[in-house]
C-alpha cells in the first residue's frame, strides 16, 4: 500500500467511525467527519496533508499525490 491509498483509507475509516459513533453514542461525533472533510479540502487546495506526513515518517512509500 502506498501513501495515497493509506491517506484515503484513513480518511474513509475516520468518516465511517465518526458517523457510526454519532448514530450510536452522540451527535457530537459528527465533528470528526466534518474535520476530516475540511482537512481533505484544505489538502486539495494547499497540497499539505498532516496525515501524509505522519504516515510517511512511519515508512509508507510515496505515491503520486503525496511526495
Amino acid at each position: 500500500m502506498n501513501l495515497d491509498r493509506a491517506v484515503r483509507a484513513l480518511a474513509g475509516s475516520l468518516v465511517l467511525i465518526g458517523v457510526t459513533l454519532a448514530v450510536s453514542v452522540s451527535q457530537w461525533w459528527l465533528l470528526l467527519p466534518a474535520f476530516v472533510g475540511l482537512n481533505l479540502l484544505q489538502s486539495s487546495i494547499t497540497g499539505f496533508c498532516p496525515a501524509a506526513l505522519v504516515l510517511k515518517r512511519l515508512g509508507m512509500t510515496s505515491g503520486c499525490a503525496f511526495r
